[in-house]
């Protein structure tokens, strides 16, 4: 008998030997490490940082405050109008619902969670251990807007909607310089160790047209520029991004940003000069704070069914759209250090510069930590949005078979049922 030949014409096909468990494993371990390329990078940024300060820092060799804060972000905003639909960025604005509920977190709820932890601090922190520049600090970052980049990145990444994050961002940065200022004074402990802070104000006028500036020129004209190409050739921007993998570009931006501001933060040598507590202090209330903010916000836009309406009335909630969801979890806990540490210095110009600096750490930390975190989130909301979209598949496709099902088993229109009252028959 002859055999036939395989594929390969060498004889009879024999069974391939399994993968040896340390190479699937070794594979599994080296695909995650991949995955999480953006913290990794995220890591060597802040090593960098730390050795060769002067680079990367506002005035430093590569002029961070104009290529990076300018040119940097303008990138970021110019991928997202390219990428983002024209009527889903002038529907998003509609959208009051979202803006209401981020806008509220950012500017009402945080600041009244940090005011509280703040006076817990000063109750119970007798001895000073916990510099009060840093308590100062808390209260400017509760009342600073969110973020203006690495919203839009990371909505995008974990499936929002980066339109709804886009528009966000853009009514946050507009309001923040008329409230910020005055809401921070507003809050600031009417104490005798605050008073530098509650009553050494500088002139506001540069710190109005420094922001203005940076707005128009980082975010609106890139987002408008991408835009206007996006509509002139629709076909070809889409094809260009498919091709390219454009938001990836964004994504790798976000690197610059914290190498800038951690070199900002070592530059002027603020971390070294604390003392040990109240660095481990702002370093695990941070991680904290962003996660307890992020669940805050995901309960009031996806809240329990058992929620969504007030009992004995009829009053009902309708939940939020799990990709605008995602988007109001990211730019509801988010602040802004592009926005945060040009308006602190304007606040405080009189203050010694040491002063200043030590203000500004949880600002910097702040914002550095919660893209750290927030790289994580986007692996879990990914993963819930993808549930969600299963789900209701699923449920669609019942609901279509329980319809299928109920015509099939209708009677036909000329059909009679004849008969007693115990038993018929159907005659057509």
């Amino acid at each position: 008998m002859v055999v036939p030949p395989t594929d390969a014409g060498r004889g009879p096909s024999e069974p391939e030997s399994p993968t040896p468990r340390w190479q699937s494993i070794s594979k599994a371990i080296l695909k995650y490490i991949l995955s999480q390329w953006l913290l990794i990078a995220m890591g060597v940024a802040c090593v960098l940082a730390y050795f060769f300060p002067e680079v990367a820092k506002h005035g430093g060799i590569i002029r961070s405050q104009y290529s990076v804060l300018y040119g940097v972000i303008a990138i970021i905003f110019l991928i997202s109008g390219l990428s983002i639909d024209r009527q889903k960025l002038l529907s998003q604005l509609m959208n009051w619902k979202l803006h209401l509920q981020v806008q509220i977190i950012s500017f009402l709820f945080i600041p009244a969670i940090i005011l509280a932890v703040v006076y817990a601090i000063l109750a119970g922190d007798h001895t000073g251990k916990i510099e009060r520049s840093v308590l100062a600090g808390y209260i400017f970052l509760a009342c600073i807007p969110t973020t203006i980049a690495s919203n839009v990145v990371m909505t995008r990444n974990a499936g929002g909607d980066d339109a709804a994050a886009l528009v966000e961002v853009l009514i946050a940065n507009v309001l923040a310089p008329f409230f910020t200022a005055a809401w921070t004074v507003t809050l600031i402990p009417n104490r005798p160790e605050f008073e530098l802070w509650k009553h050494g104000g500088g002139d506001m006028s540069s710190m109005y047209r420094n922001v203005f500036q940076q707005l128009g020129l980082s975010v609106l004209l890139p987002l408008f520029v991408g835009q206007i190409v996006r509509f002139t050739w629709p076909d070809q921007v889409t094809w260009f991004i498919q091709k390219t993998k454009l938001p990836k570009l964004a994504s790798a931006c976000m690197i610059l940003l914290i190498w800038t501001t951690f070199s900002s933060c070592f530059a002027t040598g603020s971390l070294q000069t604390m003392s040990t507590p109240t660095i481990v202090l702002v370093v695990l209330f941070n991680v904290a704070l962003y996660v307890f903010l992020t669940g805050i916000c995901f309960i009031i836009a996806r809240p329990p069914r058992c929620f969504l309406s007030i009992p004995w009335t009829d009053v009902t909630f309708e939940p939020l759209a799990p990709r605008e969801a995602i988007a109001a979890c990211f730019c509801g806990p988010a602040k802004s250090t592009a926005l945060g540490i040009p308006l602190l210095y304007a606040m405080w110009q009189p203050l010694d510069n040491d002063i200043k600096a030590q203000t500004s750490v949880p600002v910097l930390l702040y914002t550095t930590e919660q893209i750290a975190v927030a790289q994580l989130f986007v692996q879990v909301f990914w993963r819930w949005h993808s549930y969600v979209e299963k789900r209701d598949r699923q449920e669609s496709d019942r609901g279509d078979s329980a319809e299928i099902d109920l015509e099939q088993h209708r009677p036909t229109d000329n059909a009679l049922i004849i008969g007693d009252d115990k038993h018929g028959t159907l005659e057509t």
